[in-house]
């Protein structure tokens, strides 16, 4: 074996970075804002090839023969994932499987910390709830949808032949095929100006295959979340199951591995700067095309107030995590989730000052208006006041609203009491226990319980000028009164004014959380052995239920109607406003907002500046995970053999030039629900797994800034890397086609 000396290899890292850098500072930044429908992509195909691309539009998306689009899923209708091999096998990100992976884990067997990685087919683990979702067809039908529309008809009159439209077209659709594995969605794109049908096929076995630890798989944790540079090997592994017609079927052991349409064939030639890069998969939501009244709300009351219950949540949940391995478990996938918006929002709001947003927006909505006005037509004059006055009246409800969910509605006990009264009044008894049962598992009380005092607390507070949109009064059964030191014997027609006058919340949480029956797990359990009437009276006795109904019922029937209200008649003036916004601004290619349907973005590998003096190169590499290593950090205490294998250096076929890259970022546009998405290279082949988008840009599903907005990726030769090194996963390595020039 040759040897290569400490000071040459730091030389040579030393000169290949500094090569990077002048590469990428010769290159252009490239990036083309949008989320692209797989269907039009013709459009933008000369673009594309511009860029570098090297396929047609029918190799992207094609319903006569086999492409591209055939190797994406929905995966478990919140993630992308893409199938790379023959018989299959399926590969997203570790944070997207991280509830599946942790369902299998226990302190005996805990595949979060140390990885699974399944040997046979048989040791492939089921996963009850999970499925994955092809698109095999999108037809633009707005011709159909909107047959019988007049202009003469009222909204509702209107929604409502589009309704019956929309479910004639559906049935249509699905004649002759099995609904139980087929599904139809038309959405409207524009704001209701077009509408797209989507032909779904979901595959309802779906097995666990291989997971790296949680110290690769969730390297840097939430420390690292949403930054550059990242080192992050977010990668997990599950194979798509078939009845033997290779037809989606429901679990069975006699079940066989699908047979795909199409699947990637894996890169190993990595990335450079300047290089075409396409994301293919489903972005959850962007509002691109919003008034400046929505951007002011989002950054000085929603998210402000928002993260301030998040950190309340996350430093309970952080402080018992680390005392117990148990509660590690139990709650990794519930902290993860808390975390990910209360960051995410951080740098949203950061983002839309640093690039202006507001400012924009308001200019542009000034220029229309004078142009509007100068045209004389009166539906273009009073769209924006109107627009305006609908938000002002929306802003409270909206507030309330998000209030309920990220104080009332994330304390679990509330939360579980509601769902498991609702449970047993439409699912009956047998799924109410399947639901104690799912939570009792993660669930412990005194997480809870100083949630419950630490929400309730600023939740009293910050909704004190929208006294108007709690309830009026509420039935606890026994509730706590700080102004007496007692507790008040409260029948359950008793009601009490809400909130509690001088309430101190962590005295009620003491009395709420020793009285409800619904924090034990055995009293539960027989409270739901006993016949469905009594048990459901029992539970609406519960002081838990007594409690959480009445905002449940607020919600319901005051707040959430209002909003649809308000939101039914902006829809209405955000269709007029997209017509006139593409007419006033004629030269613009407008993209549609995404809405959780499958979706392009191009653009190229480019590192960028975030700040001042401050660049930032395109590629990670392990010498980035070997430089945060540290074991008494838990979120970069990485495994002894990736330490043994950096050690000598034995990094196999996976080196390049010297290193092992890790991860990289480009100039996608992304958004939530591109997590696990395919990043391809300009022939189609899998470069490796979006997860994640750069701080500074986080604000891109409002507005795009080529400078610094980022999608990040996990580099599929650092995959590759942990599946032969770490996992000793050869086998599965022989199922994937490697292109290697």
């Amino acid at each position: 074996m040759l040897h290569i000396s400490k000071s040459f290899r730091n030389y040579f890292s030393s000169f290949f970075f500094s090569f990077l850098l002048l590469l990428m500072l010769a290159i252009p930044a490239r990036a083309d804002e949008g989320m692209w429908l797989p269907m039009l992509i013709q459009q933008k195909i000369l673009q594309m090839q511009e860029l570098g691309f090297r396929l047609t539009a029918e190799d992207i998306y094609s319903v006569n023969r086999a492409c591209l689009k055939d190797a994406i899923v929905h995966f478990g209708g919140g993630c992308t994932g893409e199938v790379i091999s023959a018989e299959g096998l399926l590969i997203t990100n570790h944070h997207c499987g991280y509830g599946q992976i942790q369902a299998h884990s226990t302190v005996e067997h805990d595949y979060l910390k140390d990885g699974f990685w399944a040997r046979t087919r048989q040791e492939e683990l089921p996963n009850k709830t999970l499925t994955v979702t092809f698109l095999r067809k999108m037809d633009d039908v707005t011709q159909q949808v909107l047959e019988g529309v007049t202009v003469q008809m009222s909204e509702v009159e209107r929604q409502g032949q589009i309704e019956a439209n929309i479910k004639a077209i559906s049935e249509q659709t699905l004649q002759g095929l099995d609904r139980k594995f087929y599904s139809v969605s038309i959405a409207p794109a524009y704001y209701g100006n077009q509408y797209f049908l989507y032909l779904n096929q979901t595959f309802r076995d779906v097995r666990l295959v291989g997971a790296p630890p949680s110290s690769i798989g969730k390297f840097g944790g939430d420390t690292d979340n949403w930054m550059w540079p990242r080192h992050t090997g977010d990668f997990s592994l599950f194979r798509i199951y078939a009845g033997k017609d290779n037809q989606p079927a429901d679990y069975s052991p006699d079940n066989i591995p699908y047979r795909p349409r199409y699947h990637l064939t894996i890169s190993a030639k990595g990335v450079q700067p300047g290089d075409f890069t396409m994301v293919y998969g489903y972005p959850g939501r962007t509002r691109q095309y919003v008034l400046s009244p929505a951007v002011d709300y989002l950054v000085n009351r929603s998210n402000p107030h928002k993260i301030r219950m998040r950190a309340l949540r996350l430093e309970v949940m952080n402080r018992e995590q680390a005392k117990d391995p148990a509660v590690r478990i139990q709650y990794s996938n519930k902290n993860a989730g808390v975390s990910n918006s209360w960051k995410k929002w951080q740098g949203e709001s950061r983002g839309i000052l640093n690039a202006g947003t507001m400012g924009k927006k308001q200019a542009f909505e000034k220029r229309f208006q004078q142009w509007a006005e100068a045209s004389g037509r009166q539906e273009y004059i009073t769209l924006i006041p109107s627009m305006k006055e609908l938000y002002r009246q929306l802003e409270p409800y909206m507030f309330a609203s998000e209030m309920y969910s990220e104080a009332v509605m994330a304390v679990e006990l509330l939360r579980f009491a509601s769902t498991l009264e609702s449970t047993l009044v439409r699912n009956g008894t047998a799924r109410a226990t399947e639901t104690a049962h799912a939570f009792f598992k993660d669930y412990f009380q005194p997480i809870d319980q100083e949630i419950f005092e630490l929400l309730f607390t600023e939740f009293h507070q910050v909704m004190d000028p929208f006294s108007h949109l709690l309830p009026s009064n509420i039935s606890t059964g026994e509730c706590f009164s700080a102004a007496t030191g007692q507790a008040l014997s409260i029948s359950s027609s008793t009601q009490v004014p809400f909130p509690i006058a001088n309430a101190d919340y962590a005295e009620l949480a003491a009395h709420l959380y020793s009285t409800s029956v619904l924090t034990d797990r055995k009293k539960t359990l027989e409270l739901l052995a006993k016949d469905s009437a009594q048990a459901l009276s029992l539970i609406r006795e519960d002081p838990a239920f007594r409690l959480v109904d009445p905002f449940v019922r607020k919600n319901r029937d005051e707040i959430q109607p209002r909003i649809t209200e308000i939101n039914r008649d902006l829809n209405l003036l955000y269709r007029t406003w997209m017509q006139a916004i593409m007419e006033f601004d004629c030269d613009r290619v407008f993209y549609p907002d995404a809405n959780s349907t499958l979706r392009i973005s191009y653009g190229t590998v480019q590192g960028y500046s975030p700040a001042d003096a401050v660049m930032y190169l395109p590629v990670s590499t392990i010498e980035g995970i070997m430089q945060k290593d540290n074991p008494q950090i838990f979120d970069y205490d990485i495994p002894q053999a990736l330490r043994d294998i950096y050690a000598v250096r034995d990094f196999g076929h996976r080196e390049s030039n010297g290193t092992v890259p890790v991860c990289f970022i480009a100039t996608n546009h992304t958004s939530g629900g591109n997590s696990g998405s395919p990043v391809l290279n300009a022939d189609g082949h899998l470069l490796g797994l979006n997860f994640d988008r750069v701080w500074e840009g986080t604000m891109s599903d409002i507005e795009f800034d080529a400078s610094v907005c980022r999608n990040i990726s996990v580099d599929i030769r650092y995959v590759l890397f942990v599946m032969e090194k770490i996992g000793k996963a050869d086998y599965l390595i022989k199922e994937l086609d490697i292109c290697e020039d």
